[in-house]
C-alpha cells in the first residue's frame, strides 16, 4: 500500500504520545510505503521545525524517513492543479497520481474538492480513517 501524508497528519504521528502513533510504528515496521517529493520533503522539515520549535529534532525525523527503505521518492512530470482553494496542497495530489498512490491521507477540507473528479482518481482518508487501516495490517 502506498501513501501521501499530508503534513498535518505527518506532525500528529511523530508526536510520541499521540493516539495516531502506531501509523508512525507502521511506517517504521514497513507496513506501507510512503511516497514523497522534494517538495513534501521541504515542507515536512520546515513545519517540523516550526511546530516542535526544535531544528533538532525536525532534522531527526527527516534524517529517519530518508534512510526508511519503504520511501518511494517521487518526481511528477506533470502539475494536475486539482485543488484551487489551496493550490500548495497539489503537490501532494501530484505526488499521489504520478506513484499510483493507494491513499492520500489528510486532515485538511482543501482536498474534499477530490470528490468532484472521477479522473484522476485520489482517494482520500483522513486520519482516523487511515488509523483504522493500519490497524489491521
Amino acid at each position: 500500500m502506498k501513501v501521501v501524508l499530508d503534513t498535518n497528519c505527518l506532525l500528529q504521528i511523530v508526536f510520541p504520545k499521540s493516539c495516531y502513533k502506531e501509523i508512525w510504528d507502521a511506517l517504521l515496521a514497513q507496513e506501507y510505503i510512503i511516497c514523497l517529493t522534494s517538495e513534501i520533503m521541504l515542507e515536512y522539515r520546515e513545519i517540523l521545525e516550526r511546530r516542535f520549535g526544535s531544528v533538532q529534532f525536525a532534522e531527526e525525523v527527516m534524517d529517519l524517513i530518508e534512510t526508511l527503505p519503504n520511501v518511494e521518492h517521487i518526481s511528477p512530470a506533470y502539475r494536475f492543479n486539482l485543488i484551487t482553494s489551496d493550490p500548495d496542497d497539489n503537490k501532494f495530489v501530484d505526488c499521489a497520481i504520478t506513484a499510483g498512490a493507494t491513499y492520500i491521507v489528510s486532515n485538511d477540507h482543501h482536498f474534499k474538492e477530490l470528490e468532484h473528479y472521477d479522473f484522476p482518481k485520489v482517494d482520500v482518508r483522513t486520519l482516523a480513517e487511515f488509523h483504522a487501516i493500519v490497524r489491521r495490517l
